[in-house]
């Protein structure tokens, strides 16, 4: 069972006064409420940075040893905290970026926070932090364009039109639907890379699934559809749990023109998941290694101009940012969702959106009125953009137990707000050709339309519009 704390279910919305006091009732590992004035995370100053409550995987630390820090002194620090070394997060994105060491996931027998505050004057330490959990943002309904159902890719001259969605149908209108050459990472659950819809825009041109060689070199044997961070194996769709995903990769690149389903921003397009958010969420430590991954395929050579991240939940994580900050070094944006929370993010930070990386975009939502949807965080410094988030269709599984069966249906959140951005950096990049992160960043914000329920909401004061990518 899903307990949102960040981003709250877009599944859930209407059941959440119930949901808010259940937590992981059925999960085999649980998730600990830290209240606020427990809470602090160790940063390179040696000082302490109070968050909100947020959910945890209890007694697991995230940390980074200071450079040169021998192996006597790793010891004597885990032993300050009773500690052992689960895992070293050391990925080629990190060794190519030039660091000598990776962060540590840690387990230690005390209270996380405890744990931090014992480690706070160690001077082997750069920084200790939880490793939060995270989960998505998404409930369900019915299919799609020409039925007057896909409201957020309509424009003012459309038909059907609608004022307040993206635009996209009159920049197919003007032959502009994307490029093959184009890809966008999903950072979420699994999606259904057979879908009807999806199959012919999902795919890693540069593995050979099925023979058990990693062909491109990148340490992921098969990663021929992106990699299952949380399972730890190449199988990114598990079946009818892997619905947010799925929803998500409809709007950024379902198929249009096939007289079929929906069609996405982007008609053309390629797709890969990095799924990291199982049926427990998903940690820092799997949310680092995701970011990651899409940083290591760039650099192999694909040509990934976005990763889509409409999660959330933890506070903030050094280490985290610090991933996100190599895939901007690389020229990749990351688009993130604000939240369902309804609150203003500049003065209640979440995170990922929260954090200033020049290459995030972040993300409200929007419903077919013009209205901000009344769960949508805001936040004028914080917060980017409105995008078309509230009713929003596009592809699901259907069918039930090894039956899967290719779906549609409507789902509401920032969740859903944050595709549309990311189909709309896909959808420049297929126009223009070698532009750069912070370019296809500036054509996105300044195109954006002022929308007077966005006025002092966020930094653009307006709405989504790619009718002229």
């Amino acid at each position: 069972m899903k307990k949102n704390y960040f981003l709250l279910s877009e599944k859930a919305l209407f059941f959440w006064g119930i949901l808010s006091m259940i937590i992981f009732s059925a999960c085999t590992k649980s998730v600990q409420d830290i209240a606020a004035d427990d809470q602090a995370t160790l940063d390179n100053s040696s000082t302490f940075v109070q968050t909100h409550a947020r959910e945890i995987v209890p007694n697991e630390l995230i940390i980074k040893f200071n450079g040169n820090v021998g192996q006597r002194n790793q010891t004597n620090s885990l032993a300050l905290i009773n500690g052992s070394i689960q895992e070293l997060i050391f990925t080629k994105t990190m060794q190519r970026s030039g660091q000598s060491d990776g962060v540590y996931l840690v387990h230690t027998s005390m209270n996380v926070y405890d744990a931090i505050e014992r480690l706070k004057s160690d001077a082997s330490i750069e920084y200790a932090e939880p490793n939060y959990v995270y989960y998505h943002a998404a409930t369900s309904n019915d299919t799609y364009f020409s039925n007057g159902s896909l409201w957020g890719m309509y424009g003012t001259s459309t038909s059907p039109a609608n004022t307040y969605g993206s635009q996209a149908a009159v920049a197919w209108a003007a032959g502009h639907t994307g490029s093959a050459t184009v890809y966008v990472g999903i950072i979420d659950e699994g999606a259904m890379y057979s879908h009807e819809d999806l199959e012919d825009n999902f795919g890693n041109p540069n593995e050979t699934g099925g023979n058990g060689i990693d062909d491109d070199g990148n340490g992921f044997i098969d990663d021929n559809y992106g990699w299952d961070f949380d399972g730890n194996n190449n199988s990114t769709f598990d079946g009818t749990g892997d619905d947010h995903g799925t929803h998500v990769a409809g709007t950024i690149g379902a198929k249009g023109g096939n007289g079929i389903g929906v069609a996405g921003v982007n008609w053309n397009v390629k797709m890969i998941s990095a799924k990291f958010l199982g049926r427990r969420g998903g940690t820092t430590a799997n949310a680092i290694k995701a970011v990651d991954y899409f940083t290591d395929l760039k650099t192999l050579g694909l040509n990934i101009v976005a990763t889509n991240n409409s999660w959330g939940g933890g506070g903030y994580s050094q280490a985290l940012y610090d991933a996100i900050e190599r895939a901007n070094t690389a020229g990749i944006l990351f688009i993130a969702a604000a939240g369902n929370d309804g609150n203003n993010i500049d003065a209640t930070p979440s995170y990922p959106a929260g954090y200033t990386n020049s290459n995030i975009i972040s993300v409200a939502a929007l419903t077919s009125s013009g209205a901000i949807a009344s769960y949508s965080n805001y936040g004028s410094a914080s917060v980017d953009i409105g995008a078309p988030g509230s009713g929003i269709y596009s592809t699901l599984p259907g069918g039930r137990g090894k039956t899967i069966t290719s779906s549609y249906g409507s789902y509401n959140g920032t969740s859903m707000a944050t595709p549309h951005v990311s189909g709309a950096a896909a959808l420049y990049a297929s126009t223009h050709p070698g532009a750069s992160a912070s370019a296809i960043k500036s054509a996105i914000l300044s195109s954006a339309t002022a929308t007077s329920s966005l006025s002092g909401k966020c930094v653009t004061g307006g709405r989504l519009n790619v009718s002229g990518f």
